[in-house]
């Protein structure tokens, strides 16, 4: 059966289903998400979610409130070399970890089509900060374990098409631990192709990380210190991700970390409060753009 809303859906098909996918515009999802939480439905929501924190601390106390489990679409908590990074850092093998680099270039807003809604300001609310660059500002935190303290950002439209959105920009983001962390990216390609790579810094090793080099499934260039006449370094590549279907392998570890979110109670690794956090720090370099000023 097809409903066409929310209230539709429940008042008329509510036992037919246990779970809810919701791929909504950011002036939608957050009252779905919390209708459904309200109904006792668990949660798989397309990222952001919502188009500031305020709306996603609403989500999260209707999701806590009615203990229904909750997923994010950020899929790249499961990749791999993500994971391999982040135990690097907790293992202490970065020494003082001192900065992570983040790019993320991509096609422009012509090949994404001006008049989608993801440029509406009133539906998407932010443009590529919030719906693109968040993956990376979602990493940052579950990568390092560290908080961001303080935040310095221009963002606006660098490219030829004008938006009602940004279409990129660049933030430095002040880490907990005293770091420096850097993001600059945007829809500002002629073509169809990603540019992402990130480089982390610390006072033991350096990291070139390249989800996304061809032919591979993510490459880690490992540079340590160099004892006598030997560098320290080492190549780690994965194999390309054979499994069909939008983002592979780690959409499918997503999807069951859900599953057993459902089963067991237990919080996936993308929860409400990492959610929030997400959109808080997407917010603040809005913010700090803004004033042309550091926020803290």
């Amino acid at each position: 059966p097809r409903f066409d809303n929310v209230d539709e859906l429940l008042n008329e098909g509510s036992d037919l289903f246990d779970a809810a996918l919701v791929c909504l515009p950011n002036n939608q999802g957050p009252e779905a998400v919390i209708q459904l939480a309200q109904a006792g439905k668990h949660i798989l929501l397309e990222k952001p979610g919502a188009a500031n924190a305020v709306d996603a601390q609403r989500m999260a106390a209707a999701i806590r409130k009615n203990k229904v489990a909750f997923q994010n679409g950020f899929m790249w908590r499961y990749d791999e070399l993500t994971n391999r990074l982040r135990d690097m850092v907790r293992d202490g093998r970065f020494g003082k970890l001192i900065s992570v680099e983040m790019t993320w270039a991509t096609s422009n807003v012509d090949r994404r089509d001006p008049a989608h809604y993801l440029f509406d300001e009133a539906q998407s609310s932010g443009g590529f900060f919030n719906w693109l660059a968040c993956h990376h500002l979602d990493l940052l935190s579950y990568v390092t374990g560290e908080a961001i303290t303080g935040v310095t950002a221009r963002v606006g439209v660098f490219g030829d098409t004008e938006t009602a959105v940004e279409d990129g920009g660049s933030a430095i983001l002040d880490l907990a631990g005293g770091g420096l962390a850097t993001f600059t990216g945007g829809y500002w390609h002629p073509r169809w192709a990603n540019d992402i790579h990130w480089t982390l810094r610390g006072s033991k090793r350096w990291v070139h990380w390249e989800p996304s080099r061809e032919g591979t499934g993510g490459v880690l260039e490992i540079h340590g210190p160099q004892p006598q006449f030997m560098a320290m370094d080492e190549v780690f590549e994965l194999p390309p991700d054979e499994v069909s279907g939008y983002g592979g392998q780690r959409m499918i570890d997503l999807l069951r970390d859900w599953i057993h979110a459902m089963r067991k109670g237990t919080n996936c690794r993308n929860t409400p409060e990492s959610t929030i956090a997400t959109l808080e720090v997407i917010d603040t370099i809005y913010e700090a753009s803004e004033k042309a000023k550091r926020i803290e």
